[in-house]
């Protein structure tokens, strides 16, 4: 495996790690201190300013006339409905449930993959797939909810449904625009044209915040959001992107319900099992196949 390929991996993983964390972060803050709607406005707002102001040392490039309806498609699906339907969805439902039911994310980038820019799925991909999704499924099927914070499960989970198309979507149309521009000069364009749409959806839950009076807990739990969830996440995935297919950028979200449920058994929200520890072992063997390239062997 070739250094840069092994970085890409890297930032798949690191990106998925704090996406897993941020399930179970994002959702004790909502709705004691923020609602969800208000969150991603301050998510796209924080990440717009990050990016613009650190493209000062980014390479200056104009967007192509012909390239800004798919940015602005990549923006409604990455950074409008992908990220609504996720919060919304997570305040009300689980973040065990939230971290699975994202899983589903990879099937649909492959289907999405094979029809809109004719990716081939192989069988090594597709039996990585397969196996990843077993040990999701082991997962949620296995593992008690310890949260009583979720007023209506099946709404939230098919909100995370939409979410799930809605990422998957937003991964098969940024791949090309990963081979013509730099990951940061994507971002701030992408972060700007959300904090546009989002606006007129998410203003009146933003200024409901008591922002005088927020504890240090809730300021620095945003904070992770905004500048890992939200400005992190993206900046790698968008350079995983340059080197790795898109099918195999969503298989890493299987990573997510392990690392959400370490994460929960660290803070002492739950305990570890055998049918956990397989199911782990599950997950790390379907995304490890996803993730490896087909090499030709010389004669």
């Amino acid at each position: 495996m070739d250094n840069s390929r092994l970085l890409a991996i890297l930032a798949a993983v690191g990106a998925s790690t704090i996406y897993g964390i941020n399930h179970t972060l994002a959702k004790g803050l909502m709705p004691l201190y923020i609602e969800p709607f208000g969150f991603i406005l301050l998510r796209v707002t924080g990440a717009a300013i990050l990016f613009w102001s650190i493209s000062v040392f980014a390479p200056k490039e104009k967007i192509a006339t012909s390239d800004w309806p798919r940015i602005v498609g990549c923006a409604v699906f990455g950074m409008v409905i992908n990220m609504l339907f996720f919060f919304k969805g997570l305040s009300l439902s689980t973040p065990i449930n939230s971290s699975v039911i994202i899983t589903l994310s990879p099937v649909m980038v492959l289907i999405l993959a094979s029809i809109l820019i004719k990716e081939r799925i192989t069988l090594l991909k597709t039996i990585g797939i397969i196996i990843g999704m077993a040990g999701a499924l082991v997962l949620v099927l296995f593992s008690s909810d310890q949260n009583q914070n979720a007023p209506n499960i099946p709404m939230g989970n098919v909100l995370f449904i939409v979410n799930a198309f809605s990422y998957g979507l937003y991964l098969i149309l940024v791949k090309p625009l990963t081979k013509k521009y730099h990951a940061i000069t994507l971002m701030k364009w992408l972060f700007l044209i959300a904090v546009f749409i989002n606006l007129p959806i998410t203003y009146s839950e933003f200024v409901a915040v008591d922002w005088n009076n927020l504890p240090f807990d809730a300021i620095w739990k945003m904070g992770f959001v905004v500048l890992g969830t939200t400005f992190m996440t993206y900046l790698l995935n968008i350079y995983a992107l340059k080197q790795l297919s898109a099918s195999t950028i969503s298989a890493f979200i299987y990573l997510q319900p392990l690392i959400a449920i370490t994460f929960a058994i660290m803070v002492g929200a739950d305990s570890l099992n055998w049918t956990k520890g397989i199911a782990a072992t599950l997950v790390f063997v379907g995304v490890y196949m996803v993730s490896m390239k087909k090499t030709k062997v010389k004669a």
